[in-house]
């Protein structure tokens, strides 16, 4: 059999921005629907009678359970066949899933529904990176990856902001349907704007998982990057699913005024932080590759103590003024870190690679995040009683200390560890 390696690609820069511009629209609804049952969990949670537990379960392990077990095999098939093609498939999939989810009738049709767009979610994320990878070089590929990560941030926004509004309108279940519709009717005209990449053929055998796998796993800053990004991305879905919840129950805040309090955060901090993530790492990581890590890790240190300040403050102005910042600093590794990945293995492997690194960071971060704060904050119910969310939060956010030191750990053997793009060229 054949396999097709990745080339360095000479598009026009215009339409290379064009496909980054595209790409973050799909990365926007990926984090769209993801997020948009947090803002609508209270009116889900009372009209269907759920638990807190059963809520984080809806936003955790429901969505990541074939999300990140999927994500690899589904990558495989972008590497060996049209990355353009499995992104749109995807969407499709993910888009139908979520409009389902409007006409739900109980927790097990909602899981199953989550269930749904966890599949197709899985084959969004690791194809983009590759052809992200493709269309621009390596100077400016970690830029690159920032500004197509904006699509944390805007859909996390875009969930708040379009959820509420459109439940306010009608209800929870039109709020799913709408947005999923939406995306739907995006997926063919992302497949018609975005042309698959040449990619020259190498004699031999298909790349296998069991191989990309085998030269990731002997490189210990895979190993450190990948959890710290896990420890980071835990609390991160934590706090992303359960903030709209706080500032509702700590401030008395109604739907519409949770949506501006939480979506302007996201956006402004968020927007800031990826980017400057992104122009930072590439700029110091010219002179060392280290910086990749490094960066990571001292936004990291930061984040959590404004954090524990920002959720213990009586004043919603306050809070607001306390938490953009750290809104900003954890989103800044997503840039470097998902830049340093996709040169732990050679360029025809990267979207594999990718795949191998968000199994760990998804599987732990989604799975676990969204449904460690609900079942906390249960335990934590007859003692706090409203304010139960609010020191769960705090409580979960001590492991970003953890991301940093395994960030920390990973600067020296990333140096080691790292392949250019011309090492990675067949001879």
């Amino acid at each position: 059999m054949s396999q097709v390696q990745q080339t360095p690609l000479t598009a026009r820069p215009a339409y290379a921005r064009l496909v980054l511009a595209m790409l973050l629209i799909v990365y926007t609804f990926n984090w769209l629907d993801r997020q948009i049952l947090g803002i609508l969990a209270p009116a889900i949670k009372a009209d269907l009678g759920l638990t807190n537990t059963q809520l984080g379960a809806l936003g955790g392990i429901a969505f990541a359970a074939l999300y990140s077990t999927l994500a690899i095999p589904l990558a495989l098939v972008a590497d060996r066949t049209s990355r353009t093609w499995v992104i749109t498939g995807s969407l499709a999939v993910w888009s139908a899933f979520t409009a389902l989810c409007g006409v739900a009738t109980g927790f097990w049709q909602l899981f199953m529904f989550r269930v749904g767009v966890g599949v197709g979610e899985a084959g969004g994320v690791a194809p983009s990176y590759a052809l992200i990878s493709q269309y621009f070089p390596p100077e400016r590929r970690g830029r690159a990856l920032a500004i197509y990560s904006m699509g944390i941030p805007a859909g996390l926004a875009a969930g708040v902001l379009l959820g509420a509004a459109i439940a306010k309108a009608v209800d929870w279940r039109a709020a799913f349907i709408v947005i999923g519709l939406a995306g739907v009717v995006i997926a063919p005209i992302f497949r018609l704007v975005v042309k698959e990449p040449p990619r020259q053929a190498v004699t031999g055998q298909r790349v296998a998982v069991s191989e990309v796998f085998a030269i990731l796993a002997r490189k210990p800053s895979f190993w450190l990057l990948a959890f710290a990004a896990a420890m980071s991305s835990l609390t991160g879905y934590g706090l992303a699913f359960w903030t709209p919840s706080i500032a509702m129950q700590t401030f008395g805040f109604d739907l519409a005024q949770t949506s501006h309090f939480f979506g302007s955060l996201l956006l402004i901090g968020g927007v800031t932080g990826v980017l400057g993530g992104g122009v930072l790492a590439d700029r110091l990581g010219r002179a060392d590759r280290g910086a990749y890590a490094k960066v990571s890790a001292v936004a990291w240190l930061i984040t959590m103590p404004l954090f524990v300040l920002g959720f213990l403050s009586p004043s919603p102005v306050v809070a607001w003024l306390l938490l953009v910042v750290p809104n900003a600093l954890t989103l800044v590794f997503v840039g470097p870190i998902t830049t340093a990945v996709q040169h732990l293995a050679p360029a025809h492997m990267r979207a594999t690679a990718a795949a191998c690194f968000l199994f760990i960071n998804n599987l732990v971060g989604i799975g676990a995040g969204s449904w460690l704060m609900g079942g906390v904050s249960d335990v934590m119910t007859p003692h706090f009683g409203a304010d139960a969310l609010r020191y769960s939060a705090v409580a979960v956010t001590g492991l970003y200390l953890a991301a940093a030191a395994l960030a920390l750990l990973a600067i020296r053997p990333l140096r080691k560890d790292w392949v250019d793009d011309a090492a990675s060229q067949p001879n």
